[in-house]
């Protein structure tokens, strides 16, 4: 009789569905396992993750580790909350248990054992986006802010949405569809054009809700009336260029998100932005990171906490811009 598995994914993250697209389809078939249900999980779990109990058999993808997963992937510097936990990890010494923690994507972990099942271009071509996406490797910001290639489009609708429905829909649609068609459905063309929309109105806001420290950091705090707005990540590259790192506040519910990110387009080495995250009860890699907090007050605290571990650990190297 064949397993019927719940796949829990990082939603919402482009890599955490084409990890979920992979994982899904690579165990149905190698294993013949069906999916059950999907499940999207944030960091906003992380303090009670480990302890909680999964549907069993478990899949988890490019998200904390859980003890009681058959089958983990991911790449997050900050995917064992505890040493015992990475102790679990290690002594299981599972052939279906992946971490690299140098891949820029955890889509990229996973391709490494399945690309024999599926080699079909279609997936390919999403390992290859969800390795740019995750790892910040675009050509220019204006790409990453405007550039509208299907998995782009994706990768922005979940600003507008990022309800488990809409998560479900995706991964089940991109095992059996690519990118192109997938992001020219009704589903995903709605959300996109609505994002699009903000993101101009964020355009502005944002510029007169941003300043640079005079250490190269890029600091801002949306107001509330942001609810209606959007600001790319990207956005603090397009105003400064040579700014080094960003750090920003954004309405978020009824609290807010803390998001910072170092400048992808300049040579130095990053502080570990999500090592420093984890303090405040978030995550991410190297080079982006994002905790969500409960209300404008702790938002702008740990904001400034945030600005001063990244500013003593960063030092003074300035670093290079990296050629076009």
């Amino acid at each position: 009789m064949a397993k019927s598995i719940t796949l829990y994914l990082h939603f919402p993250c482009f890599d955490g569905v084409i990890s979920a697209v992979l994982a899904g389809e690579y165990l149905n078939r190698k294993l013949g396992w069906e999916t059950h249900d999907i499940v999207p999980v944030n960091y906003d779990m992380q303090a009670s993750w480990a302890k909680s109990a999964l549907s069993d058999p478990a899949v988890v993808v490019d998200f904390l580790y859980h003890p009681g997963a058959v089958f983990w992937a991911d790449h997050h510097q900050t995917s064992f909350l505890s040493d015992a936990l990475r102790a679990d990890f290690e002594q299981r010494n599972s052939p279906d248990l992946l971490y690299d923690a140098a891949a820029s994507s955890c889509a990229e972990v996973i391709w490494r054992k399945v690309y024999r099942q599926l080699g079909e271009p279609r997936f390919r071509e999403m390992v290859e986006w969800a390795r740019r996406i995750d790892g910040a490797r675009y050509d220019t910001p204006e790409e990453a802010v405007l550039g509208d290639a299907p998995a782009l489009r994706i990768n922005q609708s979940f600003l507008h949405d990022s309800s488990s429905e809409y998560c479900r829909y995706l991964v089940e649609s991109l095992r059996i569809k690519t990118l192109a068609a997938v992001a020219a459905s009704e589903m995903v063309r709605e959300r996109y054009v609505s994002v699009r929309k903000a993101m101009r109105r964020g355009q502005k806001l944002f510029s007169t809700s941003s300043r640079v420290e005079g250490n190269g950091i890029v600091v801002f705090q949306l107001p509330k009336r942001a609810e209606k707005t959007l600001v790319s990540r990207y956005a603090p590259y397009l105003a400064y260029p040579d700014a080094r790192y960003s750090v920003g506040v954004s309405p978020h519910g009824d609290g807010a998100k803390i998001t910072a990110m170092r400048n992808p387009w300049r040579r130095f080495k990053s502080v570990p932005l999500g090592q420093i995250f984890r303090h405040y009860g978030g995550g991410g890699h190297q080079r982006v990171a994002s905790v969500l907090v409960k209300n404008a007050v702790d938002a702008e605290a740990t904001l400034g906490a945030i600005v001063k571990d990244i500013e003593s650990q960063a030092g003074g190297v300035a670093g290079k811009r990296k050629r076009a």
